[in-house]
């Protein structure tokens, strides 16, 4: 098992989007640990707004208009973890990943201000099969917000 972050920083949201995009390596499973996203643009109490985030399994076309993330391995020093995640990850993709009816994993809401964290106990962590994507979606921000995230996730075994 390998424990990897995915993270972004400074990027201005103005619509809807996926935040994260995983998809999981031909030959292991992914186990979401983590998922935290703060902004910090929008500070006085007028700016306050809720968003939607949802978690959904099971597209098979990618989005786009974000950029690939390459992940870094929390450990990565004489552990016999692999370095180099076998997952792919983007981040901000403002053409979000469609095609099939997905399962909805998490449907949520979080207040700007306060930002939002999805840390689950272990038993109800988020899985994704061989080759599955899992995208945490966003709704549109009333206007420019700039924000964080980052996603923690484990590789596991068939």
């Amino acid at each position: 098992m390998a424990i990897y972050v995915a993270t972004f920083t400074a990027v201005a949201v103005t619509a809807a989007q996926d935040v994260f995009e995983i998809v999981a390596p031909a030959e292991g499973r992914v186990r979401i640990r983590e998922l935290r996203l703060g902004q910090y643009s929008d500070a006085a109490d007028a700016q306050a707004e809720m968003l939607s985030i949802l978690a959904l399994r099971g597209y098979t076309t990618s989005g786009s208009g974000g950029s690939s993330v390459t992940p870094a391995n929390l450990a990565p020093v004489g552990l016999g973890t692999p370095l180099v995640a076998g997952s792919t990850v983007e981040a901000n993709n403002t053409t979000v990943a469609s095609t099939t009816t997905p399962l909805t994993l998490l449907a949520d809401s979080w207040n700007v201000m306060g930002g939002f964290r999805y840390y689950p106990v272990p038993e109800e962590r988020i899985e994704i099969a061989a080759s599955q994507r899992l995208v945490f979606r966003i709704t549109a921000p009333a206007d420019s917000i700039t924000l964080n995230g980052t996603l923690v996730f484990e590789e596991i075994g068939l």
